[in-house]
């Protein structure tokens, strides 16, 4: 075949035929692209369970009143940890990067009154929220 022949069929094809899927079904199509790649998106960022730090320890007050919030404890290799917030009426304070391990925290009022006392295991980012029982 000559090549200006073969080369005026390529051109001339595309326009004998007739599509095989409309518009709709490309958005479709499309859609389920994107989502199949957000899935390897968000297995690729997340943390690594690994690490010795959780990233952000959030405390959100929403007594009628300024608390203050004070966590005393030991990270994995046994170091002491002290930490203290305090946090406005309804307001939000965070420790970045604490080390993981067990807490005893303190929740105090303005008035120098504990509100309330525990311990928790920090392995994980968490938010606290104080609010009236």
């Amino acid at each position: 075949m000559n090549l200006k022949t073969l080369l005026a069929m390529l051109l001339v094809l595309p326009i004998l035929t007739f599509a095989q899927s409309d518009l709709q079904n490309v958005i479709k199509g499309g859609e389920l692209l994107l989502g199949g790649l957000s899935i390897f998106k968000v297995a690729k960022s997340e943390p690594k369970s690994d690490s010795k730090t959780i990233k952000s320890l959030c405390v959100k007050n929403k007594l009628a009143e300024k608390i203050t919030f004070s966590i005393v404890g030991k990270n994995k290799e046994g170091d002491d940890v002290k930490k203290e917030l305090v946090i406005p009426k309804d307001g939000k304070e965070c420790l970045l990067e604490l080390p993981k391990g067990i807490y005893t925290y303190e929740i105090v009022l303005a008035n120098k009154e504990i509100y309330k006392k525990g311990e928790y295991k920090f392995d994980d980012e968490i938010i606290i929220t104080v609010k009236e029982e």
